[in-house]
């Protein structure tokens, strides 16, 4: 089964007193691209999330989210005492010096920088971290449900236009000997006609049927089209992450299509391969939602 490269994912669960959620968007991209933002405190697990992600997922850019509620619980409150000794002794060195009045409070002396601070607890902050890469992969999976449920859908797409331009390509096979014939007829007629009953040497006729046979031999390019649509068909079949050797794929039927059309210079060709590049047009464009 293939995969599409949009899904959502999101899971959450109490670690004590905080409550953890974590969501996981992706939608399409070239490569497998991981933007994080998390709470100061997983700042440092930031790689180690993207790791985890990019395990499981080959391609497609992926927004990751992580919540905690109520944060402050995983800090604790530090007290400098010695830098609040040194404010305290500069205060009164200044009292002393100038004469003021009044006194030298608690509140007055814990309003400066860096008496009380909040730090993380570290033991707490890595315990974090490994809860939030548990609800990372819960995330995922529910993610991956989603991607597979859409990568169904495209799937059932795909394979219907892929056997739309199989079956247009057996008519253009067989419509090869046609256009020979037609040729040839073409030319007597119009030989006859500016002859004016002069004999004409058949075998120069036929010495030029055989040259526009040549020059509208498309043999070759209907065998690699064939071949290009067999291994799509495989590779829809077998699933995967496929995207992008699909998108070359197309990009090689289109130069087949290409070339048939402007080598057969036949009207009835000139449709089919028309029809073709339209499916061709469709898959290229759903192929990009493609893992």
């Amino acid at each position: 089964m293939i995969i599409s490269m949009t899904g959502y994912g999101k899971a959450e669960a109490p670690l004590g007193d905080l409550m953890v959620a974590v969501e996981i968007r992706s939608v399409n991209h070239r490569f497998c691209e991981v933007a994080a933002r998390v709470p100061k405190s997983l700042a440092g697990s930031e790689a180690r999330f993207r790791k985890a992600i990019q395990r499981r997922v080959a391609r497609g850019r992926l927004d990751l989210v992580v919540a905690a509620g109520g944060e402050h619980q995983a800090r604790t409150l530090a007290l400098d005492t010695e830098l609040a000794r040194q404010y305290y002794d500069a205060l009164k060195t200044l009292q002393q010096q100038f004469g003021l009045a009044g006194e030298i409070t608690v509140h007055m002396v814990a309003t400066f920088r860096d008496v009380l601070t909040f730090v993380e607890r570290e033991t707490e902050s890595t315990e974090l971290a490994d809860h939030v890469e548990r609800l990372i992969a819960r995330a995922l999976d529910e993610l991956d449900a989603m991607r597979r449920q859409e990568g169904e859908a495209i799937a059932h797409d795909l394979v219907h236009r892929v056997r739309e331009i199989a079956s247009r390509v057996d008519d253009v096979a067989r419509r090869a000997p046609l256009i020979v014939e037609d040729y040839a007829s073409r030319l007597r007629n119009r030989v006859r006609v500016l002859a004016n009953g002069i004999d004409v040497d058949p075998a120069r006729l036929a010495q030029e049927v055989a040259l526009q046979a040549e020059r509208c031999d498309y043999t070759e390019e209907v065998t690699r089209l064939r071949s290009h649509v067999t291994q799509c068909e495989t590779m829809l079949n077998t699933g995967g992450a496929v995207g992008r050797a699909l998108d070359f794929l197309f990009q090689e039927m289109n130069r087949e299509m290409n070339t048939i059309g402007s080598k057969a210079n036949d009207a009835e060709v000139a449709l089919a391969v028309v029809a073709m590049k339209s499916d061709l047009e469709k898959l290229r464009e759903q192929v990009q939602n493609v893992e």
